[in-house]
């Protein structure tokens, strides 16, 4: 085993992960339920996961769900929710393809209850809106060689809202806190958060429940342990007299990793039958296909809108990761995600892009220095700075991977034509590395 899978292990182990659990334990909502234990009846509070109490219209407000999600004007989710005895409800559970196991229980009909019936509408949205992510989570649990039937977590984690956000700061589909991400490699900092974007959040995910599964070798006692932390369920094994099964664990593990699991089992059944319960999907209008290319440069959205006439909504649903709508390629190559059919648009355009209202949109991303030899002030952009000198009486700059004569003459304020004549250049072919006369 390797340095970094034993440092993996061990942050497993650490108080690092145990942060997980504060971004569910805030969560004021619970329900009661009656459980038969030892031939008598008891009754457990508990905690819902929060995706559960989020807002339907919150999770209808992303872009690409209003502008691809639907009624469906021939199929409507009634109000009617169809009731079932106990030897149904096992019956399906048990014709499931699962490997994980999913064993029926008064907890597990609550929540199948709860998602068929006071979360019907929502379970009508997240059936469409799982046409955009299921592709990505079993592309990358199939390339994991793990239980496809964990692409419905973040049903759990998120309700399928790339823009959720907990009390705690867990974000995205996955709902990964700061530290978990920054270990699994995702990128968080105050331009970029790629715990939003679906596609690096998912195999950072997948990776994660792969070494928790290493450590417990049973799948319900991994996704108590995403939910709560290794921590938790390490003490809850103890405390249990060393029984390594969840249901073992039940009654000492946190109040609302009690309720995720059975949540996760009834998320399984509910996307599985929802038609026995009167639910019908809203309908889905696949978008256009996409493609990422990479940026070497800092860019704005909004340049890359209003230059290549791409809507910002869609760009800002295509890229969540930018916080402040800022792609900082300029500190490292970043990607870029766009509609298909605009990126050769992009690629053609890309210096005008860059040269469009640079001043506006990178207002804080310059600086001002004092001009010793005269006593006057002057502002110049903080790349500039950083990869230009002076000999001479002359300014040079050093060519940047990516740059061309069109931005740096517009990060200068020459002509291109300028930069030609003083450096002997016929065409626009420069070199990375090399120096090049700007005055």
């Amino acid at each position: 085993m390797n340095i970094q899978k034993h440092l993996i292990k061990a942050l497993l182990y650490g108080s690092l992960l145990l942060t997980s659990f504060q971004a569910f334990a805030q969560n004021p909502e619970s329900i009661v339920v009656t459980i038969n234990e030892n031939g008598q009846q008891k009754k457990e509070n508990i905690e819902l996961p929060m995706s559960m109490t989020y807002p339907l219209d919150s999770l209808l407000a992303d872009w690409k769900i209003k502008s691809y999600v639907s009624a469906d004007p021939d199929c409507t989710t009634t109000a009617i929710n169809p009731t079932f005895s106990d030897s149904v409800y096992i019956d399906r559970l048990s014709r499931l393809q699962n490997i994980i196991e999913m064993p029926y229980n008064e907890v597990v009909k609550e929540f199948i209850e709860m998602y068929s019936g006071r979360l019907r509408e929502r379970v009508s949205f997240m059936l469409s809106a799982s046409n955009f992510y299921m592709p990505i989570f079993e592309e990358a649990l199939d390339a994991y060689n793990l239980p496809i039937e964990l692409k419905y977590l973040p049903i759990i984690e998120s309700a399928l809202n790339p823009s959720a956000v907990s009390r705690a700061g867990a974000a995205g589909l996955w709902q990964f806190m700061l530290s978990t991400g920054k270990l699994y490699g995702l990128e968080s900092n105050s331009l970029v958060d790629e715990r939003r974007d679906p596609i690096k959040s998912t195999w950072a995910a997948v990776r994660y429940l792969k070494d928790l599964y290493d450590i417990y070798k049973d799948w319900n006692l991994v996704i108590a342990a995403y939910n709560c932390g290794p921590g938790n369920i390490n003490k809850a094994i103890k405390r249990a007299g060393d029984k390594a099964d969840y249901w073992a664990i039940y009654s000492y593990l946190p109040k609302e990793t009690q309720g995720y699991v059975p949540s996760f089992i009834a998320a399984n059944y509910v996307m599985t039958y929802y038609c026995k319960h009167n639910i019908c999907p809203m309908v889905t209008n696949i978008p256009m296909a996409t493609d990422t290319i990479q940026v070497n440069r800092n860019i704005h959205l909004q340049q890359i809108a209003d230059v290549c006439g791409v809507d910002i909504d869609e760009l800002k649903s295509l890229n969540p990761q930018y916080k402040q709508l800022i792609i900082p390629g300029e500190s490292k190559p970043q990607t870029l995600r766009l509609p298909q059919n605009y990126v050769t648009t992009y690629i053609e355009k890309e210096d005008s892009v860059s040269a469009y209202k640079t001043s506006q949109f990178f207002k804080n991303r310059r600086l001002v220095t004092a001009n010793t030899t005269n006593s006057r002030t002057r502002t110049t952009s903080a790349s500039r700075a950083s990869s230009s000198s002076s000999s001479a009486g002359a300014t040079y700059h050093t060519i940047r991977k990516g740059e061309t004569l069109s931005t740096i003459a517009s990060r200068y304020g020459v002509t291109v034509a300028k930069l030609r004549q003083l450096n002997g250049i016929s065409g626009s072919n420069i070199t990375a590395g090399k120096r090049l006369r700007i005055k």
